[in-house]
């Protein structure tokens, strides 16, 4: 005998009393509770239809921007791009609404292991690649790769996102990116802010950043941007300050950038002088070009947690606990009979490493290191890997499609392609 789930939505207002209640709730459990906040199941209502590992798409929606450094001869001026780059990158990530104007949810739907993510940009620029894929479940980490080979740029890191309850939700994100020109062998190093919730009482979420977050550059310039919020008399949200200087010698600035992150920003010569005001909110975004779920892999994030997702559009929120708990108990299912046969998941493009020569020449010393240090254990896209895969494809060997991995990511072994 078969069970169907009634779908049951949630759009009156008897609903969204419900939902405050228990978002409510939620915010009582998760003040109390000790360690990492990632680890907590939030209540469906709250679940946007995208997966963490998707969030690496954020760094090259503006392809144009993301190669532009590999386009200006001079190193001081390519310090620039990249930082403008990086502003860019900023604001649909941590955005509280979407391109509609409707409130994003708050909790995307955490990666399990071995999830992977793949899309690629097409404008004006070329084809730029994106390969991601989740390298760690405790504690969870996503390692990404972006790279457009006619312009001779790439990026590549990983992410270790830690949150804490500490009068609200705090994010820190461990881990770094380098940025690589080809033409000019030249490396940045990329960290990032930390991130907070406001508005968690009255349920009118929007995310901040906060703290510093730094670039610096094999070619001998440092940038630093320092990050604010709204205050209870003055300042606005989303508000940064940057600064451009050569390596140890931050009282000579030579840029400096000023404004904020979801709207605009000046630019300042050492001078002072104005050279340039940027509008953020006119940047148009490349859609990112994903294959059909259909075609995907079934380790690929749209596929895997395609039932979820329907559910989250649909506002059923019985059957995302559903569809989502299969998953996760498919899941701890093969995790318990990897640790019965001793046997280690085999991740598909990245593969780690306890060395990162570039980020640690490229790290702020410990006297000053507020940019963070590089870590033990780092994650390098496997360029072998790739071309197996890649070759795989070619010779027209084919991922499985047994309908078990559509609903849940089974036990079954998957082919090694």
């Amino acid at each position: 005998m078969s069970l169907t789930i009634t779908p049951v939505k949630c759009d009156d207002k008897k609903d969204e009393q419900s939902h405050r209640s228990a978002w409510l709730q939620f915010i009582k459990s998760v003040a109390t509770f000790k360690g990492d906040l990632t680890s907590l199941t939030a209540p469906p209502f709250l679940l946007a239809p995208t997966s963490i590992v998707e969030y690496s798409a954020y760094w090259a929606e503006h392809p144009s921007l993301f190669v532009s450094p590999a386009r200006e001869e001079c190193a001081k001026k390519r310090s620039l791009r990249v930082l403008q780059w990086f502003l860019s990158t900023l604001k649909h990530q941590h955005a509280s609404k979407d391109e509609n104007g409707k409130r994003k949810k708050l909790k995307p739907l955490n990666p399990f292991l071995g999830e992977i993510f793949l899309g690629k940009w097409l404008d004006n620029a070329g084809t730029t690649h994106l390969v991601t894929e989740q390298v760690s479940h405790h504690p969870p980490t996503t390692a990404y790769k972006i790279w457009n080979d006619a312009h001779g740029i790439r990026l590549e890191g990983h992410v270790e996102p830690k949150a804490y309850f500490s009068s609200t939700i705090n994010i820190e994100r461990k881990g770094y990116s380098i940025l690589h020109i080809d033409k000019y062998d030249e490396d940045y190093l990329i960290t990032m802010p930390k991130a907070h919730v406001e508005g968690i009482v009255t349920l009118q979420i929007a995310p901040e950043l906060s703290g510093v977050s730094y670039i610096r550059s094999s070619s001998g310039y440092t940038s630093r941007i320092t990050y604010s919020s709204k205050g209870w008399l003055k300042g606005k949200s989303n508000s940064f300050t940057a600064v451009i200087y050569p390596h140890d010698d931050e009282s000579n600035p030579l840029y400096t950038l000023e404004g904020r992150w979801s709207d605009s920003y000046t630019i300042k010569d050492g001078k002072g002088k104005l050279i340039d005001t940027v509008n953020l909110t006119t940047l148009q975004r490349t859609p990112l070009q994903v294959a059909p779920i259909e075609s995907q892999h079934p380790l690929e994030s749209r596929r895997a947690w395609k039932n979820v997702i329907d559910a989250i559009n649909a506002n059923d929120i019985f059957a995302t606990g559903h569809e989502k708990s299969k998953i996760e108990n498919s899941q701890r299912a093969l995790r318990r009979q990897e640790k019965d046969t001793g046997d280690i998941w085999k991740m598909r493009y990245f593969t780690q490493t306890e060395e990162d020569p570039v980020a640690e020449k490229l790290s702020i010393d410990s006297k000053t290191a507020t940019a963070g240090s590089v870590e033990r254990t780092v994650w390098k896209f496997d360029e072998e890997k790739y071309r197996k895969v890649m070759q795989n494809q070619r010779n027209g060997i084919k991922s499985p499609t047994h309908a078990r991995f559509d609903s849940g990511i089974g036990i079954i072994e998957i082919e090694e392609i």
